[in-house]
């Protein structure tokens, strides 16, 4: 049963990432590249969140405090590599075939919203993963039995949620967009402090709000990234 929870709870949680992987980022050299920069970038806010959490300690052990740093120091390092990416344009033009990368952006900001997430996805769950094959069992005795299902769930939603937010806040940084920078800013602090909740195994409300955020979220995502519409219409049709 261990077993079964295991490679339910990694499908639940990965299996939508890995197809978008596969689908539209796997075929092209330059994506993978800024896929895997994307996850350097976000390992090295979980370094720097760590070091500030050491530091405070000996102040504070406020899960709270921790975890609203952390949010701030991942944004931050969101705007650099936007930085990064605007700076290495006219490099990624003298070795792809694209006609102006410019026009592109949209692309690269998803392909590095999906290494944020997915990175960030598997440092969230890895742990819970390990313990899910046993010997023991969550929730037999003590805790929740639906404690992997929910944790697998959160962990797609936050996937899924930096993709779009880096579509939003790239898009956000180039036309100077302050509301759409401070709603990416605003709607992760607000997702990440809701599952605080959990710990009182109220897990149905942060759930509930977090898929809710993301649809609200997937939704602007779609409109700067220039989607309409019609061509939402378009895409259902196969046309």
């Amino acid at each position: 049963m261990t077993v079964v929870e295991f490679f339910g709870c990694s499908f639940l949680a990965f299996g939508p990432p890995v197809a978008m992987f596969a689908l539209t980022i796997a075929h092209d050299p330059i994506r993978i590249i800024i896929l895997i920069a994307a996850s350097f970038f976000w390992l090295v806010s979980l370094l720097a969140s760590s070091t500030v959490w050491l530091a405070f300690h000996p102040v504070t052990s406020s899960v709270t405090f921790g975890l609203i740093c952390s949010v701030f120091i991942q944004e931050g390092f969101r705007y650099l590599m936007y930085k990064v990416l605007r700076k290495t344009e006219n490099g990624l033009q003298e070795v792809t075939d694209i006609v102006r990368v410019a026009d592109y952006r949209p692309i690269l900001s998803y392909a590095s919203g999906l290494g944020f997430g997915i990175i960030s996805g598997a440092f969230s769950l890895v742990n819970i993963l390990a313990d899910s094959v046993g010997p023991a069992t969550v929730g037999l005795k003590a805790g929740s039995d639906i404690f992997m299902l929910i944790s697998a769930a959160q962990s797609l939603a936050m996937i899924l949620l930096h993709t779009f937010w880096s579509v939003i806040f790239f898009n956000a940084c180039d036309v100077k967009n302050y509301y759409h920078i401070g709603y990416v800013v605003a709607s992760h602090l607000f997702v990440s402090c809701m599952t605080l909740l959990n710990t009182s195994e109220l897990f149905g409300v942060t759930l509930s709000i977090s898929y809710l955020v993301l649809c609200v979220t997937g939704v602007i995502a779609f409109q700067v990234a220039g989607g309409t519409v019609a061509s939402f219409r378009k895409f259902l049709t196969c046309k």
